[in-house]
């Protein structure tokens, strides 16, 4: 008789990686369009910037943080970068890339600093950020869109074609700069000193500070790293749609902290893996697009949704609390 056991999952990635095969041979019995190359291609081109978001998130939420303005700061960049070219003409690439890199990354110090100086909770400081700049730019703006924009950022990149049936296809910037991220961010979490210290901070923050750890300069960095790739998420996010409208990324804060939860990251820090952050991103991507292919109503697909995030959350924290029952009862 054959000897099942070994299929079966032994951590939280396991089980997710089992849920996404589900989903996948479900969709594809159900529609023929969506085990296609060019779905899904389409379907990881269009959640590439939500899983440069979700990459720095679960930065944060390794050291027991969170940030919620993420999506505010990204659309300020955006627009800060858009206008210098439409008011100063200011082309340069490279340096606008790295002056909203440096911007993003600015806006999430200052985060850090106000949760570290103030001893308020995370989740208020970042909600009260997110309001005030997503609040500021839309009364600076009157909400007016910018197509006016420079070439180098909208302009359509072949950058790794193949071929497929005698079809051609090509997997675009976002998907490439999405999985660079990941592998410098897997690289940051699992083979620097760094890392190992973000972790201990989300494990356990005072014994992380009784050895030595620099507790507020780590979150600095966390909530840096995430203002950072805000800012390369709103880049990408103008790229792939050639406008920069100031309200497009605001409202999208919950698929990106659903898909970090789904990946395996606690709320209480101090676990959570790369690979389990993107699989979180892709099985909310699957779902939403094969639930559109069999013409399900958005709003059902958004109870479906929720759904299978709460009972991955349950299950979650199930496993968890029979970890450390030590009880004899």
């Amino acid at each position: 008789m054959p000897d099942f056991s070994r299929l079966r999952p032994h951590s939280s990635q396991g089980w997710l990686a089992w849920v996404l095969l589900a989903f996948i041979l479900f969709f594809s019995m159900a529609s023929d369009q969506f085990l296609t190359v060019q779905n899904l291609l389409d379907l990881a081109e269009s959640y590439a910037v939500t899983g440069i978001f979700a990459l720095g998130l679960f930065v944060v939420l390794v050291t027991g943080g969170i940030d919620i303005s993420f999506a505010a700061v990204a659309s300020v960049v955006q627009y800060l970068i858009a206008s210098l070219f439409v008011q100063f003409q200011f082309d340069n690439a490279v340096l606008s890339i790295v002056l909203a890199v440096v911007c993003g990354t600015l806006f999430g110090v200052i985060n850090a600093l106000l949760i570290t100086t103030l001893r308020v909770v995370s989740i208020i400081i970042t909600i009260s950020m997110q309001s005030l700049l997503f609040g500021l730019l839309m009364w600076a703006t009157g909400g007016k869109s910018l197509y006016s924009l420079p070439d180098w950022w909208i302009t359509l990149r072949s950058v790794l074609p193949f071929s497929w049936q005698g079809n051609s296809f090509q997997v675009g910037l976002p998907l490439v700069t999405m999985l660079v991220i990941a592998g410098l961010t897997a690289l940051l979490l699992n083979k620097t000193n760094l890392g190992r210290q973000l972790y201990a901070v989300g494990g356990d923050a005072e014994s992380a500070r009784r050895i030595g750890i620099r507790v507020g300069l780590i979150h600095i960095f966390a909530y840096g790293w995430l203002g950072a790739m805000a800012a390369i998420g709103g880049l990408v996010q103008v790229y792939r749609m050639g406008e920069v409208v100031p309200n497009a990324l605001v409202g999208g804060e919950l698929d990106v902290l659903a898909a970090t939860v789904l990946g395996g990251a606690s709320l209480m820090g101090g676990k959570g893996t790369v690979s389990g952050t993107l699989m979180g991103v892709f099985l909310i991507a699957i779902l939403k697009n094969g639930l559109n292919l069999i013409g399900v109503s958005n709003y059902f697909m958004n109870i479906v949704v929720g759904g299978v995030i709460m009972v991955a959350i349950a299950v979650t924290h199930y496993k968890k609390r029979k970890e450390t029952d030590v009880s004899f009862v």
